[in-house]
């Protein structure tokens, strides 16, 4: 039994001159970056955060960079400092129900600090500073 090319494409299997339905191609969304200010204002709290709660931030300033920049853009688009490292389903009313918001509600009852920001002195990834520049961060999270 032969197959011509139009009884190829009949059964499913298109041919090569037959024209085909374009794809849609992924939307290719623009990142808004966060401001000076909040990445400023993250930074500081961070800084504090650490040093009220004896933590410490990651050996590889790169996480701690990122984490804060995270904090800082949901502090711009949701006017709170939701936790970047987690998925939510809509992260404007977890936002408001205040649970994820840095530091987290693990993280103030028991230390536990899922983004590696705050890290407790027996961590393994714990460095020993409490602070980053802005520079610091700059540079981390350049090619992000």
């Amino acid at each position: 039994m032969t197959l011509q090319a139009s009884s190829l494409y009949t059964i499913g299997v298109p041919s090569l001159t037959t024209p085909q339905p374009r794809r849609s191609l992924p939307k290719i969304r623009a990142t808004v970056e966060p401001t000076e200010k909040s990445i400023e204002i993250m930074r500081k709290f961070s800084e504090q955060y650490a040093r009220k709660s004896g933590t410490y931030f990651c050996v590889d300033k790169g996480v701690t960079s990122v984490v804060i920049k995270g904090l800082a853009d949901h502090k711009d688009s949701l006017g709170a400092p939701l936790c970047p490292c987690r998925h939510y389903d809509d992260k404007a009313a977890e936002a408001g129900q205040g649970f994820w918001n840095c530091p987290c509600v693990p993280m103030r009852e028991r230390k536990e600090c899922h983004c590696m920001l705050f890290l407790t002195p027996d961590n393994d990834f714990a460095g020993s500073e409490q602070a980053i520049s802005l520079e610091e961060i700059r540079e981390s999270t350049s090619n992000i």
